[in-house]
């Protein structure tokens, strides 16, 4: 198979966090968006990450996070509980290993 039929464009995907205690609390699960393809250079950044660069995680989760029309929402001025926040780094770590 010829590699370029391998390519393409990234795709915007849904992510549900939609665990018991997440729905019991919100009533529903918590949903985000990445892409499903990013470039080796990004992804490359996030696996080599050690556990105490959780600051640097975290602003690399935060490019990655994005809404449904594929723009990222989470900066300094918007930010989520901490509780949340881990859920949703542990989300899209789990994804990007795939």
């Amino acid at each position: 198979m010829n590699l370029t039929k391998l390519t393409a464009k990234p795709q915007l995907i849904k992510v549900e966090i939609n665990d018991e205690e997440i729905v019991s609390e919100f009533g529903e699960p918590i949903e985000f968006h990445i892409l499903d393809r990013y470039p080796m250079k990004k992804f490359m950044r996030l696996a080599n990450l050690k556990e105490e660069d959780y600051s640097e995680m975290i602003d690399l989760v935060q490019e990655l996070v994005l809404d449904e029309k594929g723009k990222p929402f989470l900066n300094d001025e918007n930010l989520l509980p901490t509780r949340i926040m881990t859920r949703v780094v542990s989300s899209v770590v789990e994804r990007l290993g795939k």
